[in-house]
């Protein structure tokens, strides 16, 4: 039997929540997908695909739906849903048990939210374009709770040795917030006009702004461990992992 990678949030999760983000170990795909990719329009063979995303719900509890959506790199959130829908957005969310929300990554920063109460749950897909638009401003504003009863988990994206990026994306991110702790999250790169940048530090930033102050995870860099994780900035064609959130069924 095929072992699959996992990585379970190290946060003091809710009893009666479920949370996991996927690695690329275990599955079927063949090298350049190899082997547990879960997205589908990365040029993978489908059967493959649908493989892997049975061999998924097999980490779940039964009877759960996965909510996929089409992502664009925008803050649009649409509410998790029954039935095979796929729509364009970067974010979701659901107060009914059974129904995960998911996103899909290989190096953009997926971020899973739920509340300590454990009656909803989100999932968003913040690549620098969608974070800088507002992806998880937008999510935390979809949730029927407070934000401060919001705890939210960054799982594996790019690390900040590994995230060089133009003098735009800095602007980008700088007009909107240009404290020294958001200054310090670009370094240069030792070219003129290109950076390091910190995709956790300025997601940190940006939740607690939004008032969501019990902040995890955040340590990983999908470049560098090429074991575990897919790296489109690493390869070019590779396969996405999932990050996954879901109100466990009753």
């Amino acid at each position: 039997m095929l072992s699959l990678g996992q990585i379970k949030p190290g946060w003091a999760q809710p009893t009666g929540v479920t949370a996991l983000a996927t690695t690329r170990e275990g599955g079927v795909s063949d090298a350049p997908w190899q082997a547990f990719n879960l997205g589908d329009h990365v040029g993978d063979q489908p059967a493959a695909v649908a493989a892997n995303r049975i061999l998924l719900r097999g980490l779940l509890h039964s009877g759960t739906e996965l909510q996929w959506l089409q992502q664009v790199h925008g803050a649009d959130v649409v509410r998790a849903g029954h039935g095979s829908a796929t729509p364009s957005a970067d974010a979701c969310w659901t107060d009914e048990p059974g129904i995960a929300c998911a996103v899909l990554t290989a190096d953009c920063l997926p971020v899973l939210f739920c509340d300590h109460a454990s009656t909803v749950v989100a999932a968003a897909h913040a690549g620098w374009r969608g974070l800088a638009a507002g992806v998880l401003e937008a999510t935390i504003s979809a949730l029927p709770v407070p934000s401060g009863s919001l705890m939210a988990w960054l799982g594996p994206a790019i690390g900040p040795s590994m995230f060089e990026v133009g003098a735009e994306v800095r602007d980008a991110f700088l007009a909107g917030n240009s404290s020294p702790a958001a200054v310090a999250a670009f370094r240069p790169a030792g070219r003129a006009g290109r950076y390091f940048a910190d995709i956790y530090v300025l997601a940190q930033l940006r939740l607690r702004a939004a008032g969501v102050t019990a902040v995890y995870g955040g340590h990983w860099c999908t470049v560098t461990d090429v074991e575990r994780f897919f790296s489109y900035r690493r390869d070019g064609v590779t396969g996405r992992m999932a990050t996954l959130i879901y109100i466990n069924p009753r």
